[in-house]
């Protein structure tokens, strides 16, 4: 494939990135009860990966009938998929920020790696997570960030394992990926966020399902702000509604550690097929 057929198939699919955006944005700005820092997730994360975004959007998230959403996205694989979305959309938003800067300023990329982790881990933890769910975490915003910081980084872990190995391989090999106004540039990010959602999902699943990290919930449970309303819940339910699951402290030991290697292997793989030095 020639250098500007390449270049045209970018553009094309960063136009309907666009596109898909707009979408997604009217539909859950004017017509699903989500919490807002959940559309503004959502919006982000389209811009990031395109019709990609919209597609499970639609599938998840958007509300099929009017005063349905609740019990649409109630399944543990949509409420997983938006805790994915919530922490990519913070996390690869500071990453992007980290990735121009080092950019701009020639860095060896290694040390763009580790701008990349601690401005996407600092971005996702301290703005997308501690700052705009406070209010459901009790309104502290230092309570937030403490109940929020081991979910987070098991996240991070996973989405920076994964984007790691796909910039640093594609810079290695692709001339023009490592400049900021060059297409390839946002092309490499836009595959790297893509890879790094496919990979945090496994392990917000499980995040979810033992109640570490929210789900996706609406205004219509939560509140504007986010903080739980106690609707009367049927008798037949409220037990295992009521039930959670108990994780020890071995149990969250083991997966930061597989997530900590998770990290450890896509630098590894960075060294071996790209260039980090």
């Amino acid at each position: 494939m020639s250098g500007s057929t390449a270049e045209a198939l970018m553009y094309a699919w960063f136009a309907l990135a666009l596109l898909s955006a707009g979408y997604v944005a009217h539909d859950a700005f004017t017509k699903n009860p989500e919490l807002t820092v959940m559309k503004w997730g959502w919006v982000l994360v389209t811009l990031y990966i395109g019709p990609v975004g919209a597609a499970l959007y639609v599938l998840s998230c958007k509300e099929s009938r009017p005063g349905t959403h609740e019990r649409f996205v109630a399944p543990l694989w949509k409420q997983a998929l938006g805790s994915t979305i919530h922490c990519v959309a913070g996390d690869a938003t500071g990453i992007m920020v980290a990735a121009v800067v080092a950019s701009l300023l020639g860095l060896a990329p290694w040390a763009d790696a580790l701008l990349e982790y601690a401005v996407g881990f600092g971005f996702g933890l301290l703005v997308f997570q501690a700052l705009f769910m406070r209010d459901m975490l009790g309104g502290s915003y230092a309570r937030a960030v403490r109940s929020t910081v081991y979910a987070e980084w098991l996240s991070m872990n996973c989405v920076m394992g994964a984007m790691v190995a796909v910039n640093v391989i594609v810079r290695s090999q692709v001339p023009g990926a490592r400049d900021v106004a060059d297409v390839r540039f946002w092309a490499t990010f836009s595959l790297a966020v893509l890879a790094g959602l496919l990979f945090a999902y496994p392990v917000n699943v499980w995040l979810v399902a033992n109640h570490l990290k929210h789900g996706m919930g609406t205004v219509r449970a939560l509140g504007e702000g986010g903080e739980p309303l106690p609707p009367p819940m049927p008798a037949a339910h409220s037990g295992a509604a009521m039930a959670e699951a108990e994780v020890t402290a071995e149990q969250r030991t083991a997966m930061a550690v597989l997530t900590v290697l998770f990290l450890a292997a896509g630098t590894l793989l960075s060294a071996i097929f790209g260039t980090l030095t």
